[in-house]
């Protein structure tokens, strides 16, 4: 932005124009008495007399640059936010064996439910085509499946976040032991109560004007401690809204598996989403119940808990201005100096 601090002084220029016509339009010079001038007019016209003419303009300019100069020309940056009031955020995701499903796509490929709920939590994030992103957000992550880990604490280092949400994998077998074999059934379980419990035990102490969960999962309660509707009483008793998202359908959905001979190939097997439950839980705690049986409306769930969950921005707009009266100063300074020094040796004039 640019603009004059002191306009005013730009009325100095009426007097300089009245003075410019005095002195060029009404100037009386001495002259000599010829008895013809007609030799004088074939004589060419020096380019002494042609510099000698806009001499006096010089002076003229270095006094409208001074007279600009005292209205104080100015550039300036103007800025926005001051302050901003984001939301905390507990992204929480199911790992489960079901959400290895690969009926969702990425670019047109194949993906299972986890690599697709990654990649539209990374564009909520981030912000990425009609999403703007959750800047001002802090926003923490964990998964569970039947046990819940804590992956990143609120941050506003989303950055990071996402290089901690790659990090969220598939149960797989570790080995063929009792124990081992046991563990991954546990990991694909899904406790979906205890996931909330921890979810509010990350969002109850932070500074912010309003806390949010955001749970996805595509089965039902099938190990933990407490109950969905338990850990959403939880949520409720602390004021925290959850948003819940069933990921795919009822029904079968086709799985990648691999034989006992290396071999990988596609088998259907029998899923199911517990929605009822899922819109109790939101229902309890102000939040909203979506059902995301595809990318694309996995992509458009988000975009709407982006208007539901707006960031309050507070601030108003103020101007930081450079002087820059210096350059017509020392501009004008310099033409009259360069008038002066001319008229006062090559271009001097006698009476």
């Amino acid at each position: 932005m640019f603009r004059f601090q002191s306009p005013l002084y730009f009325l100095l220029l009426i007097p300089l124009v009245w003075l410019i016509i005095q002195c060029e339009f009404r100037r009386r010079t001495a002259g000599v008495l010829f008895g013809s001038v007609a030799v004088l007019r074939t004589l060419p016209i020096t380019w002494v007399q042609r510099i000698a003419r806009i001499l006096p303009y010089l002076f003229y300019s270095g006094i409208a640059l001074w007279i600009a100069a005292l209205a104080r020309p100015q550039f300036g940056k103007e800025e926005f936010r001051l302050r901003t009031e984001g939301i905390a955020i507990a992204f929480c995701v199911d790992r489960s064996g079901s959400m290895a499903a690969v009926d969702f796509t990425i670019d047109g490929q194949p993906a299972n439910r986890l690599e697709a709920v990654k990649r539209t939590f990374r564009d909520f994030v981030l912000g990425t085509g009609r999403l703007s992103g959750r800047t001002d957000d802090m926003i923490g992550l964990l998964a569970f499946g039947g046990y819940v880990d804590a992956y990143c604490p609120l941050t506003l280092d989303h950055r990071t976040l996402v290089e901690m949400l790659d990090q969220i994998q598939l149960p797989v077998p570790q080995g063929t032991s009792p124990e081992q074999r046991q563990l991954l059934a546990d990991e694909s379980a899904t406790a979906i109560g205890d996931a909330l419990a921890q979810s509010v035990d990350r969002l109850k102490d932070a500074k912010a004007k309003s806390k949010v969960i955001l749970l996805l999962s595509d089965g039902d309660q099938t190990f933990g401690t407490l109950s969905p509707l338990e850990g959403a009483e939880i949520a409720r008793t602390f004021g925290i809204k959850v948003y819940t998202i069933g990921i795919g359908s009822n029904g079968e959905a086709p799985y990648i598996v691999t034989d006992f001979f290396g071999n990988r190939r596609t088998i259907r097997q029998h899923v199911s989403i517990d929605e009822t439950m899922l819109g109790k839980i939101a229902e309890m705690t102000g939040g909203h119940y979506f059902n995301a049986k595809n990318t694309a409306t996995l992509e458009k769930i988000y975009a709407e808990i982006d208007q539901l969950e707006k960031t309050v921005h507070e601030g108003k707009v103020y101007t930081q201005y450079t002087e820059y009266f210096r350059v017509p100063f020392l501009t004008g300074f310099v033409f009259i100096l360069l008038h002066t020094v001319c008229v006062c040796t090559r271009f001097r004039r006698l009476p």
